[in-house]
């Protein structure tokens, strides 16, 4: 069941409007929350179900034992099993096929044939959201930063909550959990801001990603029949795609969450607007980072280590294995580890760059913006390229002399209803708001308008929305893949 989609308008208006007439009810509001999230994703397969499920009891009966026991080899062997389950869980239905030919393929450099028994599997969607939610919950039981929960039925509300259940933000226990053991009443106010920071997530997602993917995906799919200067227009929608895709899903998800007393935490932060590599790991996929952050770069021993080698070290393999999370391809694996030459490459140059006063601090900060926009949208080509040899020529075209050549007659040539200039206008939009709630902790904040202008904002995202949104039927949201 798609955000977008009015199958999905009508389930919401039904769980929302008995949801707020049992506001005296907790327990019935967790039962309803569970239950419609099951109906939720079991829109898409309901026997995927059963891997929630599994998820769901095996991490609240492990956090339990692990909260109740003093023994801190019997903790850790409870710790162990947790990330079996999950890990195990993930590993099997989203790596098995990968591990296999690739170790077939390692082994064929050495002269050994093998016919390896690979397995028609389908990825569950969501399922790398879900697994990383539930085992950052007995992690943290385990080092005494939170307690266990004895009600089972908040905890599993915890982890199949259907508005960030699919594709985030990844919620920590501490943060999400607490939440549903609280009395949820009706507020008119959290009501309308969740309304309208889903208004701006369908307008990001319908508007601009979808009509961007229909070129995005067009020049990839086909980037042998185009030159540099198309490939280049190619690889930059893509990055606006991807955004408008995955922060409108958070925008929705963060939107929806507040209308019904629910807060989620923020995912994105203007990460176009960064100024190096670093700082768009704190505005992009925030969710992501931190847990990576706290859960793989912290126990290599992040930055306190005394080796230089080592730390470098650390931050390659948090931003390789952050790659690998997004899928089972070796253009995953070089897109993280890209980011962490990037940061290296960054970090020496405003090292360097500290020093040197030829410019002003904020053509300074215009240049490194650029910059770093550059870095990541290079990334991208590898992130988006269907193989590694699709990412590299790719990569040689736009390095080759036809970067020169008018894209516009090719363009054309793409008979797309969708126009260039929506997509022009729609991101000169974005780029407003972008700006100015660059470090706001909800990207889509009007307030400070006065009211007429405030009304006409919100009137021009639905005409555009209802106008301007892609014709090539509903899109899915790109993320749902991993």
């Amino acid at each position: 069941m798609l955000f977008n989609s009015f199958e999905f308008v009508v389930f919401f208006v039904i769980v929302f409007f008995i949801y707020y007439k049992s506001y005296n009810n907790l327990r019935f509001q967790n039962a309803l929350l569970l239950v419609s999230s099951y109906v939720f994703y079991g829109w898409w397969d309901w026997r995927f179900l059963s891997l929630i499920i599994i998820s769901s009891f095996s991490d609240y009966f492990i956090g339990r034992a692990i909260d109740l026991n003093n023994d801190k080899k019997q903790r850790k062997r409870l710790l162990v099993l947790s990330l079996l389950v999950n890990l195990g869980i993930l590993g099997f239905f989203k790596y098995y096929n990968f591990f296999t030919e690739s170790f077939t393929d390692f082994i064929s450099l050495f002269g050994f044939e093998s016919n390896p028994a690979l397995l028609n599997i389908v990825l569950p969607v969501g399922i790398s959201f879900y697994t990383f939610q539930t085992m950052s919950y007995t992690i943290d039981i385990y080092r005494g930063k939170m307690k266990s929960t004895d009600n089972l039925l908040e905890f599993m509300t915890f982890v199949s909550f259907f508005p960030q259940l699919v594709a985030g933000p990844i919620e920590r226990a501490s943060h999400l959990l607490p939440q549903f053991g609280k009395k949820r009443e009706f507020d008119l106010f959290e009501f309308k801001e969740g309304a309208k920071q889903a208004l701006w997530g369908l307008f990001k997602k319908i508007v601009i990603a979808d009509n961007c993917a229909f070129y995005a995906n067009q020049i990839f799919e086909n980037s042998e029949s185009y030159p540099g200067s198309v490939l280049v227009i190619g690889v930059v929608l893509f990055a606006f795609q991807i955004y408008g895709d995955f922060s409108g899903y958070s925008d929705i998800a963060i939107g929806i969450s507040r209308m019904m007393g629910i807060d989620l935490m923020q995912n994105f932060k203007s990460p176009y607007l960064a100024e190096n590599i670093q700082d768009f790991w704190r505005r992009w996929h925030i969710s992501l980072s931190t847990w990576f952050r706290d859960y793989v770069y912290i126990p290599l021993g992040g930055s306190k280590v005394d080796s230089s080698i080592r730390r470098s070290m650390n931050i390659i393999i948090t931003f390789t294995v952050s790659g690998f999370w997004h899928g089972a391809n070796w253009t995953f694996i070089i897109w993280g580890f890209l980011h962490s030459l990037f940061y290296f490459i960054q970090t020496g140059y405003s090292k360097n760059m500290k020093s040197v006063k030829i410019l002003p601090s904020k053509l300074v900060q215009i240049f490194n913006v650029l910059i770093t926009f550059i870095a990541v949208t290079f990334a991208w080509i590898f992130f988006r390229a269907e193989s590694f040899n699709h990412a590299m020529d790719y990569i040689f075209e736009i390095t080759s002399s036809s970067i020169i050549e008018n894209p516009v007659g090719y363009l054309k040539l793409m008979g797309s209803s969708v126009k260039p200039y929506v997509i022009i206008l729609s991101l000169i939009y974005l780029s407003i708001f972008e700006i100015n709630n660059r470090d706001a902790k909800y990207s889509f904040q009007v307030g400070h308008f006065k009211a007429p202008m405030r009304i006409l904002v919100y009137l021009s995202l639905i005409i555009l929305i209802i106008f301007f949104r892609a014709t090539d039927g509903t899109i899915d949201f790109i993320y749902f893949q991993f």
